[in-house]
């Protein structure tokens, strides 16, 4: 199966040199030989010909906000408007956001503050592609999220401080996750470290690498996210 791996920003300069770019992270996460990859580097402009150039799109996350004024935002909208009930497309971070906007939702800076560390969803619904799990637990890193749901999305996970967490576009073939399954610890940690005085206070960073020592469910989602694409 051939997937496209859109990838939209990069990890910092001196943790990317350490735990690879995002692609690299997903060929990880869903098995380098699973399938024929390609990545095109969209925020340098660069996007597939067509909706049926590759079997399936993953869209990476970025620094970047769905709302800033860059060139390349608006021609990936486009794309996935275009791909919308062609082909499997999954949305993660700034990929659930974009596609969230896409397809006539909203996304806002939220007044809650940054999502850092292990988060834990509440299953809502399940579908062929999830399992029986009532929760689940992801490494998280984000402020913007979807406030407003677009037509047709139906929650499937979420909190209290992420309310539309796990979406689902049915028909529309298209899944996204505010969550990063393709976050190794060893990486969440690194990119808190290099965010540490920033981005997050010392309280902030210090309780999000503790959060850590707990087990993680990125092996199950990247199952869902699997069998999704397969789908």
């Amino acid at each position: 199966m051939k997937i496209g791996i859109l990838e939209t920003g990069a990890p910092p300069d001196g943790v990317r040199e350490r735990f690879g770019d995002y692609p690299s992270m997903f060929r990880r996460l869903l098995g380098e030989e699973a399938y024929a990859w390609r990545t095109y580097d969209v925020s340098a402009g660069e996007l597939p010909a067509t909706a049926d150039a590759q079997q399936g799109y993953i869209v990476t996350g970025s620094s970047a906000g769905v709302y800033d004024p860059l060139p390349w935002i608006a021609p990936l909208k486009d794309f996935l408007r275009a791909a919308k009930g062609q082909t499997p497309l999954v949305g993660i971070c700034f990929g659930h956001q974009v596609m969230a906007e896409a397809f006539g939702g909203k996304v806002t800076k939220s007044h809650k503050g940054w999502g850092v560390g292990l988060q834990r969803y509440d299953l809502a619904d399940r579908r062929p592609w999830t399992d029986e799990v009532r929760t689940i637990s992801v490494p998280g890193s984000h402020q913007d999220q979807v406030v407003e749901l677009p037509p047709g999305a139906e929650v499937l996970a979420g909190s209290d401080f992420c309310p539309y967490g796990l979406l689902d576009y049915g028909p529309a073939r298209a899944m996204s996750l505010q969550l990063h399954p393709e976050f190794e610890p060893d990486y969440a940690r690194a990119l808190i470290e290099a965010r540490r005085g920033t981005r997050y206070t010392d309280e902030q960073a210090d309780r999000a690498i503790l959060s850590y020592e707990q087990p993680d469910d990125r092996a199950r989602v990247g199952a869902w996210i699997a069998r999704f694409l397969a789908s």
